[in-house]
Parts: C-alpha cells; structure tokens; sequence
C-alpha cells in the first residue's frame, strides 16, 4: 500500500454522495465528535436531485413526507407544490445547509473512482478523480439506487448530431425543446415526466414504447396557505407513522383481501384510493393484490378501464392501456402522471410500439426502424433507466481483504448481510444499498431510520475500540435466503423489472431490494444488534 502519510487526509468516515442519506450520516456522526466528510460527484447537494434536472423531473412523494423529520427541520420549510419539481427540492437542500452547514464538510466535484483495503492498519484507502487519497476507518457510500445510468446498445448513437441526453445526465444549463422534434426513448418514470412536459412545448413528439408504463393520478396541485397550516399540524403524526408501514410513507397496504369483496365494495375501495391520488392505488391498496393474481387482475381492469376512458383513438389506447395485463399490477414501479395519457390525444404526439418495429439504428438525423422508416429529431431523449440499487457501488473499483473486485464478487448475484454489508470487505457499511429496503421505501424514510442503524454501529465501534467489523459469509447467504423467501410467494418474478435486475444484460435476476416491508427490516437489524451484532465479526 503505497501512499505518503504527510500527504494523505485521514477521517474516521468518508461518506460517498450528498443526497438525504449522505446528509444524514455526516451531521449525525460529525455531532458525535468523528472526524467525517462527504465526497459529492456534483457541484451542489441533492444527490439525484443534482442529476435528475430533466424537463418535467418532479418527486413522487408528497412533498410534505419527502423531507427530513429530524431536527424539527420541518417547521420552517414549506413546498409550494403538493409534488415538487427539482429545482424546489434543491431549494429545500439549500434550506437543509443553511440550516446543518453541511456543505463546510463536503468535497464537491469529487467522484470516488477506487478503494482498497489496508489489512495492516484497518482502514480503506481511497482515490477520486482530483487526484487525491483519503484513509478512512470506515467507508459508508450513500449513493441511492438510480446513481448509475444505463444506455442500451443501440447502433448508431454516436454517429447522431443533434441533442441527445440521458435524462439522469442531463446538462445543468437545461435543453430547450420548444419548437423541437424530440425523441422519447423509453416510458418509466423519466420518460413519463419528458414526455407530459415535451407535449406542450415542442413541435414533436415521438414516444419509442417497448412496454407500457402503468401509471397512476398524481393528484398534483398547488399548496394554499390553509393546505400548509393543516400540514404542519398533521406533520409529528405523519412523521411517526412512516416506521410502521411497509414503504415508509404515511400509509400502508389495506389489512382486507380484495377476493373476499363483492365487486360493488371493491370497486368502491379503488375509487376512493384512485380519488386521493398518488401512490395509494399502489400501496395502499387490498393486501393480496401484489400476491394474488386474482386480486391482481382486478386492480388491473380497474386501471385499465380509467386509462382507456382518457384516450380518443382505440388502437393507441390498446397499446397504453392493454386489454390483457402485460405483466401483474404493481411490480414494475408505477409512474404518478399528470396528464399522460391526455397528451397522446394531441396531434403532435405519436407512438412506436418497438414490439412491433424495434430501433435498427440511430442515424445522423435520427432514427430509422425495422420497417425502413426514418424519423428525424432535433433531441433524442434517452428514459432508458438505471443499473438500479447495485450499480451505483459495482461502478466504483471496491477492492476487497483478497483483492477480489466487489463487481467480481456480486457479478453472480448479491450477498449483503442486511443490506449493509459484504464479507471480504470490512469497515464498508451502505446506506439505502442492495436487498435493504431501498427502492421500495421513501427515501427520507430510509435515509433516517435505515441511517440511524449504520450511525448506531459506527459509534459503538469507535466508542468501543474496535477497529473492524466484516459481515460472515453465513449471514451474506442466509439473508439472500430470506429475501429470496420474500419475494418468491409475491408476483413481483412475474416482470422483468430493475426490482429484479432484469433490465440490465447478465445482470443476476434476484430481488435487489427488501421485500419484507421496513417493519420487519427493523426487526431484523434489532434482533442483530441485541445480539452483539450477530452476522458481523468485530475485532
């Protein structure tokens, strides 16, 4: 290991990414008297919230739950929008670091491209793209579960000349589609957002579908003054509520099957949900839906038939809004939506079912199909989604006790005790990374609760001593077990999905996060640690 110690700063933390969980760890652990600091790829904190400046980018928590509970931070911050945008959540983060002064202890424009550990002296030993080596005790990356872009192939993209971005690499000083041609390639969450937003803007619009999102009414609007009084009043409550519901959001699955109802009832139930909007269609919903198919396809036709109500020409509705589900309800990630479904009635949107006419390539001025049309663009937009919940960790070069890289390790599937760790590298503990609740928890939530646990575990090692903690490879695979346990009675293996890891090519087809809802994810961890930390080994 050869680096210069007179060059070389040395922390008891390094944190990677400054997103809500980045945040969390360092004011947590720097108010415990640790020397700590923050790596940040961006210029400014927000974490996806400094890439994710997209046209139309916009949360899909209400506002008032995708904030920070602790510090009473709450009290002197307002959304004006029931689901902000981007440039309002960075409002809030620049709130947070007024209010924290985090940012005196962030290393912006600073991307972590390697770490090694030093066996001898117990510490990683880290290099980022400034040229710099940190030794730190412990390396806790906060890196989200959509920090690592992923472009299909598709022959042909670099011959393009006009304007083309991933929306998770969009360019700080924005594109102006108005009066363009544009290209959507891909329908999840970011294609969705571009699209309701290029609609009304640009000249035209060309969705690439492969599979229809299923998306459901944001119930967006703007907070009046008596909306924000109510707010702050209902707030502690909501707050609380969040550890004991499966999501961590202030709300949870309905304890009532949606076989055992007569159809009046239940249809009842799905308008009352779809009427509140947001994610309660999905997660608060009859408890069978996501394991009963019957269940399932009740939720469905319900859906369906709301959708294909909002669009004029039956063929595209068929293609939106299947008459057969494509896959179950609710295992892929559904979109909140505004007026999606409203814009394919305009006369400047059209669709490419790629099912039927796939990409053959990408020209210079634009897209031609199997059938030998070619389309030209002025933007091509690329929604193609992320390497999700692992990728943002396997894109560094981790390397562990024996050399191996931690993509080496996990190239056959994930194994992390609790979601935290991996054997073979000791002193790395992840926040919000694979198989702990993750993409399916808000993230505020997660960043606090699961936080907490790996603040918990880095003050007892300080505090104590201890100079070393490394999960076995006994606990790695007996919670890949229980996880697989999980979701095997679910309908989640029914999708190829990014839950699944089915989006990325070779990528292990294993639920990539908790499925065992943040109650029993609590439980878990507390039965660990009553136990000395039972599935660590600390020394």
């Amino acid at each position: 290991m050869s680096t210069s110690d007179s060059t070389v700063e040395e922390l008891d933390v390094l944190v990677i990414g400054s997103g809500f969980a980045g945040i969390y760890q360092l004011h947590r652990l720097r108010n415990l008297g640790h020397s700590v600091k923050i790596f940040e790829a961006g210029s400014a904190l927000g974490g996806i919230w400094y890439w994710n400046c997209y046209p139309g980018a916009r949360v899909d928590t209400e506002g008032p739950i995708y904030q920070f509970a602790y510090q009473d931070l709450w009290k002197d911050w307002e959304y004006q929008a029931l689901y902000p945008d981007w440039s309002e959540v960075r409002e809030y983060f620049d709130y947070v670091d007024r209010k924290l002064d985090i940012s005196r202890d962030v290393r912006f424009n600073t991307r972590v491209e390697s770490a090694e550990f030093d066996t001898e002296r117990n510490q990683w030993v880290v290099r980022s793209s400034d040229g710099a080596t940190t030794r730190c005790t412990y390396l806790v990356p906060c890196l989200g579960f959509a920090s690592k872009p992923y472009v299909p192939t598709i022959p042909g993209l670099d011959s393009y000349r006009g304007i083309s971005h991933h929306t998770g690499l969009w360019p700080q000083d924005g594109v102006d589609l108005t009066g363009k041609r544009v290209a959507v390639i891909g329908t999840g969450a970011s294609g969705v957002q571009v699209i309701q937003e290029a609609a009304s803007d640009a000249a035209d619009v060309t969705v690439f579908q492969r599979t229809p999102n299923l998306a459901i009414p944001m119930g967006q609007r703007t907070l009046t003054p008596a909306d924000q009084a109510a707010i702050k009043a209902e707030l502690p409550e909501r707050f609380a509520s969040r550890a004991s519901t499966f999501a961590g959001f202030d709300y949870d699955f309905t304890p009532i099957n949606a076989v055992d109802l007569p159809e009046q009832e239940r249809t009842a139930g799905y308008e009352e949900l779809w009427e509140k909007g947001g994610f309660r269609f999905w997660l608060a919903t009859f408890q069978d839906t996501l394991f009963d198919q019957k269940s399932n396809d009740y939720a469905y036709t319900f859906w369906r038939d709301k959708v294909r109500a909002r669009i004029k020409d039956p063929l595209l509705a068929e293609k939106l809004a299947p008459t057969d589900p494509i896959h179950p309800f609710g295992v892929k990630r559904p979109s909140l939506e505004q007026n999606y479904y409203d814009v394919y009635n305009q006369d400047n949107l059209h669709l490419v079912d790629l099912n039927e006419t796939p990409i053959e390539t990408v020209t210079e001025r634009g897209i031609r199909t199997a059938d030998g049309t070619e389309r030209e663009f002025d933007v091509i937009v690329l929604a193609t989604g992320f390497d999700s919940v692992s990728g943002g960790l396997t894109r560094l070069d981790i390397r562990g006790t024996d050399g191996t890289l931690l993509r080496d390790k996990w190239a056959d599937g994930i194994s992390a005790h609790l979601g935290v760790a991996t054997a073979g590298f000791p002193n790395l503990l992840f926040v919000y990374g694979p198989q702990s609740p993750s993409g399916f928890c808000n993230g505020p939530t997660c960043a606090e609760i699961q936080g907490e646990m790996i603040v918990e575990i880095v003050e007892h090692l300080l505090c104590n001593g201890h100079q070393r903690i490394e999960s076995t490879p006994e606990a790695d695979q007996a919670w890949s077990e229980h996880v697989a346990e999980l979701v095997g009675p679910t309908l989640f293996t029914k999708a190829k999905s990014w839950y699944m890891g089915a989006n990325i090519p070779g990528k292990a087809i294993q639920s990539l996060n908790y499925p065992g809802g943040l109650p029993l994810y609590q439980e878990k961890y507390a039965e660990s640690k009553a136990n000395g930390y039972a599935g660590f080994r600390i020394s």
